[in-house]
């Protein structure tokens, strides 16, 4: 075993950007299990971390939550089986017993537990899941974050109906994010009608391609109105932004509709329609992560389905940056990938 590992590192806002450093190797300890990392995934958290704009950052941090490998060292107390084994890591640590909540405990790895953009990753055993078999480690490591967030907040939270025969209409807001192929990825899975928005006509191009029956570019203010008059309303919307679209998500939304947020990416409401959430009977629902429950239903979807995730971009680990600038940059549709070891 080397005594040091290649890993990202953040060390400060004012250095925005990310470093490859060595790292001294820290074994794992009972019930853990350290990944030989053959891919990791970037999320818009990681760029927040380096710019300086996520909560309580402690640097340096090593970052990354998304990561698929093989496993090479175990701790005590752990099935010596995993020993070999191609897995996918949850990057939900310490979620409790409750799967309404996470406990106060609950943290996201790469920060301040060291992440999955390195060469080699220690975590609980508890968070190792064996890979999907159809999926390279590339798309693997897409699934993670971004896959658990979009199934949480489309079953566990949006109650999105998969009966066969049953097909919801679903909008999904921003489409060309991580999260967002997921949601548009798992959705057309159950045989829902999806449609989603965008700034850019091409993204909305491609979801249709994808299957998606339609979509609206928000830079047009009459968006909502015009999406209403091709779609009608939908059964269920998930949205990332925030901000003033709200109160046009709620015009949008059918009587006894269901409105998902799992983040506020342009701020908050500038003032919230009440009376017509309650007047129309729409419930509001709030969803971060996911479970450990929320996980495995996550990769039981993707492998029963074989389902695979949307790539935009592969770079080698010692081109990160070049990585961070592009989804800086907002030009991504589907994940960002980094191949770390062969």
């Amino acid at each position: 075993m080397p005594a040091t590992y290649r890993s990202i590192v953040l060390e400060s806002p004012a250095a925005n950007r990310p470093t490859v450093m060595s790292i001294p190797v820290r074994p794992p300890g009972p019930k853990e299990a350290a990944v030989r990392v053959n891919a990791a995934a970037l999320n818009h958290r990681d760029v927040w971390i380096a710019k300086g704009k996520y909560a309580d950052i402690r640097y340096p941090v090593l970052p990354g939550s998304d990561g698929a490998g093989v496993v090479d060292e175990i701790g005590a107390d752990v099935d010596p089986r995993w020993l070999g084994q191609k897995v996918v890591i949850n990057p939900t640590l310490s979620w409790g017993d409750d799967p309404r909540a996470p406990t106060g405990d609950w943290r996201i790895l790469g920060m301040p537990d060291a992440g999955t953009l390195a060469e080699r990753v220690v975590v609980p055993a508890s968070n190792l899941a064996a890979m999907p078999g159809h999926l390279s480690f590339e798309e693997a490591a897409a699934l993670p974050l971004a896959g658990v967030t979009a199934y949480r907040a489309l079953f566990t939270r949006g109650g999105l109906a998969q009966t066969p025969g049953v097909r919801e209409k679903v909008l999904i807001t921003g489409a060309g994010g991580g999260v967002a192929q997921f949601l548009i990825l798992f959705a057309l899975s159950t045989g829902a009608i999806v449609y989603v928005t965008s700034r850019s006509d091409e993204k909305i191009s491609r979801a249709v391609a994808a299957g998606a029956a339609g979509g609206a570019n928000y830079e047009d203010d009459q968006w909502a109105k015009k999406l209403t008059a091709s779609a009608g309303l939908f059964d269920l919307i998930v949205d990332s932004a925030g901000g003033a679209a709200i109160p046009k998500l709620c015009d949008l939304a059918r009587p006894g509709g269901r409105l998902v947020f799992f983040g506020a990416t342009v701020g908050d409401p500038p003032a919230m329609p009440l009376r017509k959430i309650f007047w129309r009977q729409l419930s509001l629902l709030g969803t971060t992560m996911g479970s450990p429950a929320d996980f495995a239903g996550m990769l039981g979807l993707v492998s029963g389905q074989r389902l695979r995730p949307v790539i935009d971009t592969v770079y080698e680990l010692a081109n990160a940056d070049q990585a961070f600038h592009r989804m800086e940059s907002a030009e991504q549709y589907g994940k960002i990938v980094l191949t770390v070891a062969k």
